[in-house]
This record gives C-alpha cells, sequence and structure tokens, in this order.
C-alpha cells in the first residue's frame, strides 16, 4: 500500500503588523490579567484593506498556493486533488461565499486540469490538518496520487469586533484578540521511502466541548464574532482527547512514545500557557519527556486552520530542521478535535 508525504509547502503572511499592546490598548475596558503574557502572542498580521490591494480569505489562498507550486517538482496540471479547508470565505472584500467552492476556483485561477477533483470542508482550526487527513487516505488507497491541501484565512474580522464590544474583565471574545491573517499549502504525493512520509494520521471529535468554541454573526453588531470559554477549552479534561487517543493507538500497535523518537512537537497555536501545561500531562500519561515545541505564536498569534503550517514553513525557512527529522503535529479546534499527524521530513524545503 503506498504512503504519502509533504512534498512541497507554501505560506503567505501579510505585511501589517499588529501588536497586542496596540489591541488591548482600544478596548474600552481593560483585562484583568496580562493578554500578551498569557497567550505568548505579541504581534499578529492583519490582512490589507485597502481597495486597491485588498486580501481576503481567497487572496490569502491564493498566494500561498502560488508559493507552494513554486518549490514543488508538480505544476498546477499535474495536481488529481484540490482540497480547501478555509473556515473564513471572503472573497471581493468581506463578501463570504459557500458556493461556489474555493477549491474549484483555486483550480481555475491556477490552470489545474478541467477533470481535477475539488471541494472544500471546513473543521474550524483543524481544516487543513482534516484535508491532509483525507488527501492522505486518498493516495493510500491509490484513488490520487498527488494534491494539494489550502487554506486561506482572513480571519481577523473577529478580532475587531471583539475590540469593539469587549466592554468587561472577562469576555468570551478575549481569545479573539489572539488571531492572525495567513495562508498555507501543501502538496502531498506518493512516499517513496520511510525517511520521508508521513507515518500516521488520526483525528478524533468530542462533541460535548462543542459549546465551548462558537463561531458566528455577534450578537451586539454586525460584525463576525468568536465565543470562546477558555477556563473550560484550556484543562485536564479536554487535552486528554489527545494523549488518551493516541495512546490507544500505539497500544495497539504494540508500540510506546518513547519508540517513536519524535524530535519535535507542533501544537497548535492557541496559547503559550495552555501548551506546557498540555505537554507536562501528555509527559505523565506516555511516561516519558516531550520533544521540543516548535511554535510562532509569539510573532504571528493563533493563524487558525493554518497554524502547523505556519510553524513548519517558518522552521524550515530558518533552517532549523535537519534532514530526517520527524514531527509530531497536534491539532486542536472547536467541535473539540483532536489527533496526532506523525511524519519525517527530509526534501521539504523552503
Amino acid at each position: 500500500m503506498p504512503q504519502s508525504r509533504f512534498e512541497a509547502i507554501g505560506a503567505y503572511l501579510p505585511e501589517n503588523r499588529v501588536t497586542t499592546a496596540e489591541l488591548v490598548a482600544r478596548l474600552k475596558e481593560a483585562p484583568e490579567f496580562d493578554l500578551e503574557r498569557i497567550t505568548g502572542v505579541k504581534e499578529r498580521r492583519f490582512r490589507d484593506t485597502r481597495p486597491e490591494s485588498r486580501e481576503d480569505s481567497f487572496a490569502l489562498a491564493m498566494k500561498a498556493v502560488e508559493d507552494c507550486l513554486t518549490r514543488s517538482s508538480y505544476a498546477a496540471g499535474d495536481l488529481d486533488i484540490i482540497i480547501s479547508t478555509s473556515i473564513t470565505r471572503s472573497m471581493h472584500g468581506t463578501k463570504m461565499y459557500m458556493e461556489p467552492s474555493f477549491a474549484g476556483a483555486i483550480g481555475r485561477a491556477i490552470g489545474a486540469r478541467e477533470d481535477v477533483i475539488a471541494f472544500d470542508l471546513s473543521n474550524a482550526c483543524a481544516g487543513m490538518m482534516s484535508g491532509v487527513y483525507i488527501l492522505d487516505r486518498m493516495i493510500r488507497s491509490g484513488a490520487v496520487k498527488r494534491g494539494i491541501v489550502v487554506s486561506g484565512e482572513a480571519i481577523t474580522p473577529i478580532a475587531e469586533t471583539a475590540v469593539h464590544e469587549i466592554a468587561s474583565k472577562y469576555d468570551l471574545q478575549f481569545a479573539s484578540l489572539t488571531v492572525g491573517d495567513s495562508g498555507a499549502a501543501v502538496v502531498l504525493d506518493e512516499a517513496v521511502d520511510d525517511n520521508d512520509k508521513i507515518h500516521y494520521i488520526e483525528l478524533t471529535t468530542a462533541s460535548e466541548f462543542s459549546h465551548l468554541c462558537l463561531g458566528m454573526p455577534s450578537d451586539k453588531s454586525n460584525g463576525v464574532a468568536l465565543y470562546t470559554d477558555n477556563r473550560k477549552m484550556h484543562n485536564e479534561a479536554r487535552f486528554l482527547l489527545w494523549t488518551d487517543t493516541q495512546r490507544n493507538f500505539m497500544e495497539a500497535r504494540g508500540i510506546t512514545f518513547a519508540d517513536e523518537g519524535f524530535d519535535y512537537i507542533i501544537h497548535h497555536q492557541f496559547g503559550a500557557a495552555a501548551i506546557p501545561f498540555m505537554n507536562a500531562i501528555a509527559e505523565r500519561e506516555f511516561g516519558h519527556p516531550m520533544p521540543p515545541d516548535l511554535n510562532v505564536i509569539e510573532k504571528y498569534g493563533n493563524t487558525s486552520s493554518t497554524s502547523h503550517f505556519i510553524v513548519l514553513h517558518d522552521q524550515l525557512s530558518q533552517q532549523n530542521l535537519a534532514a530526517g527529522s520527524k514531527i509530531l503535529m497536534i491539532p486542536a479546534a472547536s467541535g473539540v478535535v483532536g489527533g496526532f499527524l506523525s511524519t519525517t521530513i527530509s526534501s521539504l524545503k523552503v
């Protein structure tokens, strides 16, 4: 049975930098905690809103795809499948589109084949991981040989809504102040050896937590808002969703976390204070130290569905990952989605 690998990666980050201090200064009521210290976010990128150079979700996705294809061995016409996984779906500025599909529009824009498989999926901040999960399975089944997963997230409108609406020292919109705009894309194809492949990817959902993080139209204005109960989200019961699932997976295969020999771990970029707590729980559950954590939360914030691949792109661009590095990626998304992806990377370059 064939297995997949990450063949190429691309990313795009808007030039406009906005600091946490700037956002907090615009609030009517200052929080009762140090938002920058707790979240670890010093700044994030905001999309360009000028009419002559406007960056919406589609524009961010296109820039990531174009960047990805510049270092892929494949042209657009070689792709068998395009999967778009954006949470935000803005085109032509702030207009939100459910149809036609972003994937189809991206395919036409880059010159993909007319018979290319193209579809959208949305799974909150686990969107790109869900797209990789599906494409990995399709490559393993022999249904396709290669494809691209992409997301463009113009998600900072929820931060703008939060700035205008937060009026208490603890508000369910505070998490919205951590997000940043971005685009990311990855090409997957068939692996040729064990030093460059996705070993496994599994996802699971615990719907009992679904009410803790909800994106919807604001109940106070015409804006879009995100309501997150961080006190209930960032606790042991929720974090055990990952460790329980991965431990059961490994036990069924007769292996341990120590056997895996991971060099690095990449968590969803949702909070600097929560990740050490999450890793401490994992060390207890797995009986083994966690590998070094790779992150970009300080400079890019929570980029939602693109976060793991923004981290990976950033580390590759700094040449911080030696060929043969084995990486564990841990998603987290409202729903609540958990899971894990194990990959060894050798040929991936930025």
